[in-house]
C-alpha cells in the first residue's frame, strides 16, 4: 500500500511538472493566448491536466518498467515523447492542415522540444530511476535478427499500417459528418472508390504513410528493449503510447481544427493507433529461426 501511495504521489506530481512544461512552452512560443480564446480559462485549464494526466500515466509505466536508468533513459524518454507527440502528429499537419498560419509548425516543433526536454529529465528524476538498480543478469535477447527476418518484418508492418490508416480513415473520420468539408474532400460512397480517389490524385500518400510506419516502428524499437516482463505488457504498453500519449492533446480545443474534426479524428487515430502498437509489440518481440515458428522472446 505504501508503495502503491508513492507512486500515486510521483504521478500527481508529475502530471503538475507536464502541466507546467506545457503551459511555459506554449507561452515561450506564443501559444497561450490562441488556446485560451477557444475556450473559458478553468475548463481550459482541467482538459489540459486531464491531457497530462494521461500521458503521464503511459510513460510512467514505462519509466518504472525499464531496465534503463539515468542518462540513457532520459535520452529514451525524450525520443519517444517527442517523436510520439510532436514529429508524428505535426508532419501530418504539414501535409494536411494548409490553413495553418505561416510559421505555425516550426513553432509546434519548438513548443515539442520544450515540453519534452525538463519532462525527460524530470520525470527520471522523479520516478527514482536516476541510479543503476540491481544487476540484471538475464540477457536481453529482444530484437536480435537476421538482416531476412527484419525485412520481411518491416515489409508486413508497413502493409498493416497502410491498411489501417485508410480502413480507420475512411470508415470512421471521412464518413463522419463535416470531416471531408473540412479538407476540402467528398465521401465517394465506398472505400474502394475512395481509394481510386486516393491513388489517382495524391499517389504519394501511400508511400508518405509507408514512412510514417517506419517512424512509428523506430519509436517502438527502444521500448521494446527496454522493458522488463513478458511480450503481452510489452504489446500493450506500445499500444498505449501509440494511442494514449500521441491522441490525447486531440481533447484540447484549437482555433485550427472544429471540435465535430478533432472528436472524429480522436476515435480514428487512438483505436488504429493502439491496434497498430499492439501488432508491431507482438510481431517485433517475437523470434523465428530457419523458418521455424519460436515461442515469444520473454526478456
Amino acid at each position: 500500500m505504501k508503495a502503491a501511495a508513492l507512486i500515486v504521489l510521483r504521478v500527481l506530481a508529475l502530471t503538475i511538472v507536464l502541466f507546467v512544461c506545457f503551459a511555459v512552452a506554449g507561452t515561450v512560443v506564443g501559444f497561450s493566448s490562441d488556446s485560451q480564446a477557444t475556450e473559458p480559462a478553468g475548463a481550459s485549464t482541467l482538459l489540459l491536466l486531464a491531457v497530462c494526466l494521461l500521458q503521464v500515466m503511459v510513460m510512467t509505466h514505462l519509466i518504472l518498467r525499464s531496465r534503463w536508468t539515468g542518462w540513457r533513459l532520459i535520452a529514451a524518454v525524450f525520443f519517444i515523447f517527442y517523436g510520439v507527440t510532436t514529429f508524428m502528429p505535426q508532419i501530418e499537419s504539414a501535409v494536411f492542415l494548409t490553413r495553418l498560419p505561416p510559421g505555425t509548425l516550426p513553432r509546434l516543433f519548438l513548443m515539442g522540444v520544450l515540453i519534452a526536454a525538463p519532462f525527460s529529465v524530470l520525470a527520471v528524476l522523479i520516478l527514482g530511476k536516476r541510479r543503476a538498480e540491481a544487476v540484471d543478469t538475464e540477457p536481453n535477447t529482444r530484437l536480435m535478427m537476421s538482416a531476412s527476418e527484419w525485412a520481411w518484418k518491416l515489409a508486413v508492418i508497413a502493409v498493416v499500417y497502410v491498411i489501417l490508416y485508410f480502413t480507420f480513415g475512411y470508415f470512421v473520420a471521412w464518413r463522419h459528418p463535416g470531416v471531408a468539408e473540412y479538407y476540402g474532400g467528398t465521401d465517394p460512397g465506398s472505400f474502394a472508390a475512395q481509394m481510386g480517389t486516393v491513388l489517382r490524385n495524391t499517389p504519394w500518400l501511400v508511400p508518405f504513410q509507408i514512412v510514417r510506419a517506419m517512424c512509428w516502428v523506430a519509436l517502438a524499437l527502444p521500448v521494446i528493449r527496454m522493458l522488463k516482463g513478458k511480450w503481452p505488457e510489452t504489446a500493450l504498453s506500445i499500444g498505449l503510447l501509440f494511442a494514449v500519449v500521441m491522441n490525447a492533446p486531440l481533447l484540447l480545443p484549437n482555433p485550427y481544427m472544429p471540435e465535430p474534426v478533432r472528436m472524429a479524428h480522436l476515435v480514428e487515430t487512438a483505436s488504429s493507433n493502439f491496434i497498430f502498437g499492439i501488432f508491431v509489440g507482438w510481431l517485433l518481440t517475437r523470434r523465428y529461426s530457419a523458418g521455424e515458428r519460436v515461442a515469444p522472446a520473454m526478456s
